[in-house]
């Protein structure tokens, strides 16, 4: 099965591009990025702190099959609704340095939208290092998650 969520890694470069088109308005689908009780629900996460604005933060907790838990947080620089989110993202713990993630929200139609993430690592290696891990298949069943939450509560 063909995943949705499309992510494109270039050889040799430190950044990667991920696009997904909605079968949702583009409201439902920032909505679904900036309400904590609807971010809880897709990533399967708890969030402690989103602090939606220029310079806010967020800071989330998840806790594994095993009851390990893992922290996540960064600073949010710059926050445009409906259009896009410049963040940090740090995985407490890991081997992986901070990166830097720009998030674009476009509407395609009235009832489709489309999601755009470039992603920067510190290295090419750190990029890959991530790849190595289940990433897109955690991107994408996230993705459908949100889009099946979001279509009911539409």
């Amino acid at each position: 099965m063909e995943l949705k969520t499309k992510i494109h890694a270039e050889d040799n470069k430190q950044d990667l591009k991920i696009t997904r088109e909605f079968e949702l308005p583009l409201e439902l689908l920032f909505k679904a990025y900036i309400e904590p009780e609807l971010v809880e629900q897709w990533m399967g996460t708890k969030v402690l702190k989103l602090d939606n604005k220029d310079h806010g933060s967020y800071h989330f907790e998840t806790t594994d099959p095993k009851g390990d838990v893992h922290v996540f947080h960064g600073t949010i620089h710059t926050f445009i609704p409906n259009e896009a989110i410049t963040r940090t993202f740090e995985m407490e713990k890991t081997p992986f340095p901070v990166q830097l993630e720009f998030i674009s929200f476009k509407p395609l139609t009235s009832k489709t939208s489309k999601l755009e993430i470039h992603i920067i690592y510190k290295s090419v290696e750190d990029r890959d290092n991530m790849l190595k891990l289940p990433f897109k298949q955690g991107v994408n069943m996230a993705h459908n998650k949100l889009e099946e939450i979001m279509q009911r509560s539409n």
